[in-house]
């Protein structure tokens, strides 16, 4: 199934709210070298001044995605409120930097709306699109101009266990995590990094804007437990963000190595009590770490697709939130906010929304119900 998503405004399907924060947002997209090891990189910039929005989903036909058929409309077009390579406001000593991980079956843009919200309160995010067939689809460029190599969603193959699949998919996507790192750090460093895309930004504005002092890593999903992962192999994460994990892949040999804190932001309608438990011997470890559940919110909620009318949202998905999902986004970008800035030290006012960290208010509680379906 494949389709154009048009702007809400404009009598069309999905709209993507604007950032809240005081920082305009542009975004690029970046590919870096001729093979698998460079996946494409949209950024998200606190940008310098208004330009036209860009098209959201660019260059996915037809993906293959281990969802319900619905789940296939980014084969189209959706315009965001963000500016397409528009020019980056400098900041000393530098922009914090957050690396972001999609979830399987999912793609790089799927995230805009959680991305330039936090764009828009002062961070560069880098948003990846994953090599190790998790991804609905992507692609690399091969040493011959225009050449595109696409790398497909993969299913389990039979008669292989799930897990050990998924196992060798997470440190692949945690490893990708570190590289985008290591790519940032180069750029501060000043060496010259080049894009493959014919419209590439000019990675260069980023070297003295950036404090890579001050790094994060984040997903959702799959995501998720990737971002739990990126903390044991590259120490220059100093937290992750973990929106509705799916612990599963990870190995238990690895919990005692988390180094570092991490907060869970669960949705109502995914955890199992075996995930939370994953959850919470990582808590058990680290004081600072942190599990919340925002009642009201199905996994979908955090992808741009809560963003779907309710009809076709439950068309599509068979069931949606009752939280209003402009709500359920402010709750998330708040409590990530807030988290961000304790273990960055930043020095912002993001503190106002401490109290989500401990689950206080009246759509998110401590850790997750229990019994709930597994989606």
């Amino acid at each position: 199934v494949s389709g154009r998503l048009g702007c809400g405004g404009m009598g069309g399907m999905l709209a993507l709210p604007a950032g809240q924060g005081p920082h305009r947002v542009g975004c690029t997209d970046v590919m870096v070298g001729h093979s698998r090891q460079g996946p494409p990189v949209p950024g998200w910039v606190p940008q310098a001044e208004p330009e036209p929005s860009w098209e959201l989903f660019q260059r996915h036909p037809e993906p293959v995605c281990p969802v319900p058929r619905g789940f296939l409309l980014p084969a189209g077009s959706c315009r965001v409120p963000v500016s397409w390579n528009g020019p980056l406001k400098p900041r000393s000593p530098g922009y914090p930097l957050i690396i972001f991980s999609h979830g399987l079956g999912a793609f790089r843009t799927l995230y805009s709306s959680i991305c330039s919200e936090l764009a828009s309160w002062g961070f560069v995010v880098a948003a990846l699109e994953h090599r190790d067939h998790s991804a609905a689809t992507t692609y690399f460029c091969t040493a011959e101009a225009g050449t595109e190599e696409w790398i497909p969603f993969q299913r389990v193959p039979q008669g292989q266990k799930e897990f050990y699949f998924r196992n060798k998919q997470v440190h692949q996507r945690a490893q990708e995590c570190v590289r985008a790192l290591r790519l940032f750090q180069g750029i501060a460093g000043g060496t010259s990094v080049p894009s493959t895309l014919p419209q590439g930004w000019d990675l260069s504005v980023l070297k003295d804007n950036l404090d890579l002092t001050k790094v994060a890593v984040m997903g959702h999903s799959f995501g998720g437990v990737t971002a739990v992962l990126a903390l044991v192999k590259e120490p220059s994460f100093r937290c992750a963000v973990a929106l509705d994990a799916w612990m599963f892949p990870l190995e238990n040999l690895l919990y005692p190595e988390v180094p570092r804190p991490v907060l869970f932001i669960n949705t109502e309608k995914f955890q199992t009590p075996e995930s939370v438990a994953k959850m919470k011997r990582l808590s058990s470890r680290n004081s600072q770490t942190r599990i919340v559940t925002v009642l009201g919110t199905v996994h979908e909620d955090q992808t741009d697709f809560a963003f779907l009318p309710g009809r076709l949202f439950s068309l599509i998905f068979g069931r949606r939130g009752t939280l209003d999902p402009h709500k359920a986004l402010a709750i998330t970008s708040r409590a990530a906010l807030a988290f961000l800035q304790r273990h960055l030290k930043l020095q912002e006012e993001f503190g106002q929304w401490d109290e989500l960290l401990e689950g206080a208010g009246h759509s998110v509680v401590p850790d997750a119900p229990f019994g709930r379906s597994h989606l």
